[in-house]
């Protein structure tokens, strides 16, 4: 017996593939809400995460900045500090400086040699003064060569002194330069000695 389907088979199929779009459809659109989801929460994840980072280092970076602050005022003090010492230290030796240099010229100032003025500024000293002869105001600046606290003996003038009614031995007026030494041993030896031919300085120091 052969049987005959009349019903609508192709209308029950076409809804049936219909029915299966629209699921599979609806399934895809779940699933990718899900990875969407998935995907979103560990963004957010990381953003967190990398803020959290951001302000650790910010932190960091403020304290940092605190710490070089008070790195800048530790060495500006420090500074301050050495700047004060190299001053005492100045001043110590420049304390010692005058005693020094009366002491070379009392050593170094040949006979016949009066000093009438000495006239110090900073590290120059001009002396002033009378000579018997020319001679001894060229061993004057021979021996203040070899000094041990002056240097750079230089001879700025030199003449003949005015006629004096009372005195009429020929004087000559001489002017002279001399540079006292930066670096100054810190005591002055007890054994140091003027060269040799050198007496005793007859001066008279204003």
């Amino acid at each position: 017996m052969i049987l005959i389907n009349l019903l609508p088979h192709r209308e029950e199929k076409r809804k049936r593939r219909e029915t299966a779009f629209y699921v599979g459809l609806g399934m895809s659109l779940v699933a990718g809400a899900l990875v969407a989801g998935v995907i979103y929460l560990l963004l957010e994840q990381m953003t967190s995460a990398q803020v959290e980072r951001n302000n650790f280092l910010k932190s960091e970076i403020t304290k940092l900045d605190e710490q070089i602050k008070d790195i800048a005022t530790l060495r500006a003090e420090i500074d301050a500090l050495r700047a004060r010492q190299r001053a005492v230290e100045d001043l110590q030796s420049d304390r010692n400086t005058p005693v020094h240099l009366l002491n070379d010229l009392a050593k170094l100032t040949p006979e016949g040699i009066y000093l009438q003025g000495i006239r110090q500024t900073g590290k120059s000293v001009i002396l002033n003064g009378q000579a018997a002869t020319n001679e001894r105001v060229s061993e004057m600046l021979r021996n203040l060569g070899h000094a041990e606290w002056l240097e750079n003996p230089d001879l700025v003038e030199i003449k003949v002194a005015t006629a004096n009614a009372r005195d009429p031995r020929r004087l000559f007026d001489f002017s002279m330069r001399v540079a006292i030494k930066n670096t100054a041993p810190d005591a002055a030896p007890g054994a140091a000695s003027a060269p040799d031919g050198v007496k005793p300085a007859r001066a008279n120091n204003s």
